[in-house]
């Protein structure tokens, strides 16, 4: 029996790029809507100054303000990363 020769360079596949959409229509979570810590932390810092210039930069309330712009990020980001529901 002959021997098959090897290339010399191997062959590399590239394969497609996977659709953002399932067969229901419904968009899949990809990697670009990922956020990380750093991004997370920017956003709630971003809104908790909305809170504090929404209620005229009175001291005593950033912890409040903080805690709830935390929860209004994670809110936003968990139903963006569910996507849209029917």
């Amino acid at each position: 029996m002959p021997r098959e020769k090897s290339p010399a360079t191997p062959t590399v596949r590239k394969r497609a790029p996977r659709k953002s959409v399932t067969a229901t229509g419904e968009r899949k979570p990809t990697l670009t809507r990922f956020v990380g810590p750093e991004q997370r932390a920017a956003l709630i810092a971003e809104a908790a100054f909305f809170r504090a210039e929404k209620r005229g930069f009175s001291p005593g309330h950033e912890t409040e303000d903080w805690l709830a712009a935390e929860s209004e990020v994670d809110a936003k980001l968990m139903s963006a990363k569910s996507g849209p529901r029917s």
